[in-house]
């Protein structure tokens, strides 16, 4: 984040607390309960939101030398990504061109060659045929047109972004708006991968990004955990085309006031949340981001699930050859976990608890505050995508 922007983000949130306010979205709205459990709209989202949309299936550090790759399957269909020995990013469907058998079943490591297990067609980074083994048995094949079906990707920002339609374009700026220039200044892709984890919850999908969506709930939800160290319902907010970025407010933002604003720094002050259309949080850290995403039970509105991965900065990660500077390495690691912990005992419980509420019939509308404008935002943006008028104003 640019240096002037911090500073008035800081400010912002620092008149805030001085004068008891919050963002203020201008009024309510609501939000009808068919938008969580409607099996026509859910088929709609998954088609247009994770069948044809552009998707951040990683960050750089996933990649970290040529010849490393990862698969995934979250879009309902087998991916595997790849780096080349020039350092290239690549993303290709995950299938053999002989007879449709997944190539790589491993979640993630380093290969030079991928040798589908039923007949052991191998194929290059680049996604080439280079082996058909006894071909003379089984017939010439053209090598240039079997190749591993390529989707449209890039990195850039440290991300990786993918296109699961082959058809599909991809325009990454475009996409981020002028989020484009912010992330470029945090540096995203020198940050290694650390760990991931896997959490499978029983609702909607937009429930576990609307946990995301606003703080007035820490001081009661998280007020054993994250209260201790951030304010409750006070933030900063910002929107970016689809996307958007919350700023949350730490506790430690007090001991800045008698400092000249030129050592202010935005990581001693706020948590940075940047939400990515249609379904990611990418949260910078003290150590290293976290990148959540949530993805649905392809067209079941009533189960979803979230991949929650860990990233540190390589000089970090030395940290712990140095028996005098482990423990610190260590505490970065609790701390990184221990976020996830929140998320899945807290925010998760709390959005399958309102899940459980919306099908049981007890009322037709979530109703979202004058203090959550990052519900009224993305779910009028989801709204917007699918053809849907924006949500209905209850109050000024």
């Amino acid at each position: 984040m640019r240096k002037e922007e911090q500073i008035r983000v800081i400010k912002g949130l620092m008149s805030h607390l001085d004068n008891g306010t919050n963002v203020d979205a201008g009024g309510q709205v609501r939000n009808p309960v068919t938008s969580y459990i409607d099996r026509e709209i859910a088929a709609d989202e998954w088609r247009e939101f994770f069948q044809d949309y552009p998707q951040v299936l990683g960050m750089t550090g996933d990649l970290p030398e040529a010849g490393s790759f990862f698969t995934s399957s979250d879009l309902g269909k087998p991916i595997l990504c790849t780096r080349d020995k020039d350092g290239q990013f690549h993303a290709f469907l995950n299938v053999c061109s002989h007879r449709g058998t997944v190539v790589e079943s491993d979640a993630r490591g380093r290969k030079t060659v991928f040798s589908c297990p039923f007949h052991a067609w191998s194929y290059s980074p680049r996604g080439d045929l280079i082996n058909v083994p006894r071909e003379e048995h089984f017939g010439p094949v053209d090598k240039n047109c079997h190749g591993l079906v390529a989707l449209p990707s890039e990195e850039k920002y440290g991300l990786l972004f993918v296109h699961p339609n082959p058809e599909g374009t991809l325009d990454v700026d475009n996409l981020l708006g002028d989020l484009a220039d912010e992330f470029d200044s945090w540096g995203f892709d020198v940050f290694g991968f650390q760990d991931t984890t896997r959490y499978d919850h029983a609702m909607n999908w937009k429930l576990a990004i609307d946990t995301f969506g606003e703080t007035y709930h820490f001081e009661v939800l998280h007020k054993n955990t994250l209260a201790a160290d951030l304010y409750g319902n006070v933030q900063m907010y910002d929107t970016y085309k689809r996307n958007h970025r919350m700023n949350l407010c730490l506790r430690n933002i007090d001991t800045l006031r008698d400092r000249p604003e030129e050592e202010w720094e935005i990581m001693k002050a706020a948590v940075p949340v940047y939400y990515i259309f249609p379904n990611i949080q990418l949260i910078p850290g003290a150590g290293g981001p976290t990148l959540v995403r949530v993805y649905p039970d392809f067209d079941n509105p009533h189960n979803s699930h979230s991949q929650i991965s860990f990233y540190l900065h390589p000089g970090i990660k030395e940290l712990a050859l140095n028996p005098e500077q482990r423990a610190r390495y260590l505490e970065i690691e609790e701390r990184m976990q221990g976020f996830a912990e929140v998320i899945r005992d807290e925010d998760y419980v709390a959005a399958a608890a309102s899940h459980q509420g919306a099908v049981s019939g007890a009322f037709e509308y979530f109703t979202f505050g004058r203090n959550e404008p990052a519900l009224h935002h993305y779910h009028n943006t989801y709204r917007e995508a699918l053809g849907m008028p924006p949500l209905e104003r209850i109050s000024n």
